[in-house]
């Protein structure tokens, strides 16, 4: 494909002075020259790059650096280190460079960007290393997450171009750590983008049905829309009121979201949109106008009492502030009855901190003092949680550890003096004591709730008024950390037990040393080490010394591992003598046989290669051929095979990417898999017998398992089938579903 180098030169210097445009209303003294500066460098840096799309690589960095000020609302020093964000990882530039011809604090947030170089030990993770870098920066500067957020958002639009499983890598990471992390820093509108993006790499199918079906229903919910504000704008213009006010439909990914939780197809789903109001009002005059729209709408319309959310009075602790209710409509159109319709009332005020978020918050920072203490809460507590942690705690330890920080729903309880302690849903007494102080939390044996005794597990409700009982022989234990949800309780419950375990890793250590030296080893070697970890399943070394100081391992154990280690060394060693030598012409010969037996078969080609290698089926979610699957290395079972849709797939594709292989099932042939389905329906005489002989006689599947409940005239039941692949598994389904009585039948995992 020829280039034109001249078409790309104008195409850059475009971008570049859109950004500058853009930048404008930020920009103060030598900050456009700064910029200037850095994009030269850039452009330099990367001149001979170019994007798998085919396109140059200063793209990249142009249009993080355009997110960052465009839709976060960030200023000079960020746009300069956006577009300096890759030059120290891909390039021979260095921090040092960098901090000679700008400054040290653009040196830093590029260091928090820039990916940890290296080899990393086996059964380590290099993306929880590269995510606790950037997360220890939010004591430093929080502009290195936002940037961060700005390039994952950059890299998502433009995914189309990178191999599959690269797609399902990051697609898998993007809604398992970054969309939440945009959550927490109110960051609405990135964290809605990400994770639609996220479905339409992860499930594209869903994805691309959801998109459609939408899109096929604009007009009537426009429809809809309209004929539902029209009394409310009316009430609103009477009282001389400014405002904006607009239906907007929910996110593909919460759309899909809510048909799989609650098993409804999206015909009968009704609350696709919400309708928001928008006030234009003096902040000291906020509360009180959102309040007066809420009594307009609800004169109108009749809300649902337990849908009434008041994040005005108590803002989120990512700032979020807004009056959501959910009312009951007229039936308009096409509508037969009336549907529920989710109405949301805030200021603009309001409205410029839920899409842009943090950045926004530091520009309203003087002007809302619970804005700011809610965030700056929040922020304090991930910031002493992350100093609690050193490296002791493995990088994927934290990262889980982190990522439960970055929750959707939040609990408002009160101390005896009514002070309001924020924590996250599904929080305990025990978080709760924590949250007071760390001693606090250490000795607690209990607490009241409006006087009466609970455990230190009672899970908090809201308005809860609590008393923390201590005392001081208490101390925290390991069954503590199954009690607590919060970041800082866990992070201040592991510091505490680290020291009593240090004696156990000790006395574990000596323990192996000894016994392995009686079995003619020696030295401890890391070789050594990184064996018995993968033999007995350890998370790192000290999980293993540890096991076996307090006795949870039997030394006697060691004997067996030896035992299997020197008899797969044997095997080794056959194999390798038994290994034919041939020629590379009898080699291609061969391997073009291969290739010719591999059209034949219906087996799964495994890596880049696309060779046939041994695996094993994944229980978790029992793939089968047709379905779209990767390969994932454990470390003592060999290559295990999950569907990209597995419950477990986000977690090892975020988690453990560098361990991800393609897979990909070649031509059928007659195999067998066994599928679980849930078939629910209207119980009636004969059903169960028309649904076995829709499936042995009519299609002739063997059933391999078959139970069936019936309550209350409903009846549900599971099966087990041996399927052949995924169109045979459809047009089962297709089959059942027209039997009398059967209203619903899905695949499990």
């Amino acid at each position: 494909m020829k280039i034109d180098l001249e078409a790309e030169r104008l195409e850059i210097l475009k971008r570049y002075r859109r950004l500058l445009r853009t930048a404008k209303p930020y920009l103060k003294d030598d900050d456009a020259k700064e910029i200037k500066k850095a994009f030269l460098l850039s452009a330099e840096a990367h001149k001979e790059m170019r994007r798998k799309s085919g396109e140059p690589y200063i793209y990249h960095p142009l249009a993080v650096a355009q997110i960052c000020v465009e839709e976060i609302g960030l200023g000079p020093t960020s746009i300069i280190a956006a577009l300096l964000h890759d030059v120290v990882e891909d390039t021979d530039t260095t921090l040092q460079e960098i901090e000679k011809i700008f400054n040290p604090k653009i040196a830093q947030i590029i260091d928090g960007l820039t990916k940890i170089a290296g080899t990393f030990e086996y059964g380590t993770s290099q993306q929880a290393e590269n995510f606790r870098k950037m997360l220890l920066t939010l004591s430093d500067d929080i502009r290195v997450i936002l940037i961060k957020l700005a390039d994952r958002l950059h890299n998502m639009r433009t995914l189309e171009s990178m191999a599959k499983e690269k797609q399902l890598k990051i697609a898998s990471e993007t809604i398992y750590l970054y969309a939440p992390l945009a959550h927490r820093l109110g960051l609405n509108a990135i964290k809605t983008e990400l994770e639609d993006l996220g479905l339409k790499f992860t499930e594209t199918e869903a994805y691309k049905e959801i998109a459609h079906k939408l899109m096929e229903n604009k007009q009537n919910r426009e429809s809809f829309v309209d004929q539902f504000i029209r009394p409310i704008k009316k009430s609103l213009d009477e009282r001389g009121m400014k405002y904006t006010i607009k239906g907007r439909p929910k996110s593909i990914y919460s759309i899909y979201n809510k048909i799989k939780k609650s098993n409804t197809p999206f015909e009968k789903i009704y609350d696709l949109f919400a309708i928001r109001v928008v006030l234009d009002v003096p902040v000291e005059r906020e509360k009180g106008e959102c309040w007066e729209v809420y009594s307009i709408v609800t004169d109108h319309y009749r809300p649902n009492p337990s849908r009434l959310k008041d994040w005005v009075s108590t803002p989120k602790s990512n700032g979020y502030e807004s009056l959501h209710t959910t009312v009951m409509s007229m039936p308009f159109g096409n509508d037969k009855e009336g549907r529920w319709v989710e109405v949301q009332i805030r200021t603009k005020r309001m409205d410029e901190i839920a899409e842009k978020g943090v950045a926004a918050h530091f520009k309203y920072k003087g002007t809302d003092t619970r804005t700011s203490q809610a965030f700056e809460s929040w922020l304090s507590q991930v910031r002493e949680a992350l100093e609690m942690n050193d490296k002791s705690q493995s990088a994927v330890e934290l990262v889980d550890d982190i990522k439960n920080s970055l929750y959707h729903e939040e609990v408002f309880v009160f101390t005896p003096k009514g002070k309001l302690v924020v924590l996250q849903a599904g929080a305990t007494a025990l978080d709760f004591a924590f949250e007071i102080h760390s001693e606090v939390g250490s000795h607690c044996i209990g607490a009241k709730v409006g006087g009466k005794l609970v455990p230190l597990s009672h899970k908090l409700s809201n308005g809860d008024q609590l008393e923390i009982l201590t005392s001081s022989k208490q101390k925290p234990s390991e069954d503590w950390l199954r009690i607590v949800t919060t970041t800082k309780a866990k992070a201040r419950i592991k510091d505490c037990i680290k020291e009593d375990n240090k004696g156990y890793l000790i006395q574990g250590r000596d323990i192996v040393e000894a016994r392995l030296k009686h079995l003619g080893y020696p030295n401890l070697t890391l070789e050594l080490t990184n064996q018995l970890r993968a033999y007995f399943n350890a998370k790192d070394a000290n999980d293993l010394f540890y096991r076996f100081g307090k006795a949870y391992i039997s030394v006697d154990q060691l004997k067996h591992w030896k035992s299997d280690k020197e008899m797969h060394e044997r095997k080794q060693a056959e194999k390798s003598i038994k290994a034919p030598i041939v020629d590379s012409k009898s080699f291609k010969k061969e391997m073009q046989q291969v290739e010719k037996n591999r059209k034949e078969s219906d087996i799964l080609l495994i890596g880049e290669d696309m060779d046939k290698v041994d695996y094993t089926l994944a229980k978790c979610c029992n793939p089968i051929s047709g379905d779209e699957v990767f390969g994932f290395v454990t470390i003592n079972e060999g290559i295990k095979i999950h569907r990209t849709t597995c419950p477990n797939s986000p977690e090892l594709l975020s988690r453990h990417g560098d361990r991800v292989i393609k897979a990909q099932w070649t031509s059928q042939i007659q195999m067998s898999f066994v599928v679980e389905l849930t078939i629910r329906g209207i119980d009636r005489v004969g059903l169960v017998n028309d649904v076995t002989r829709v499936i042995s006689d009519e299609l002739k599947v063997n059933i391999t398992a078959l139970s069936i409940g019936v309550k209350d005239g409903l009846f549900e039941g599971k099966i087990s089938l041996m399927i052949q692949d995924t169109s045979h598994l459809e047009n089962l389904v297709s089959e059942l579903e027209m039997v009398a009585g059967v209203i619903e039948v899905a695949r499990e995992d």
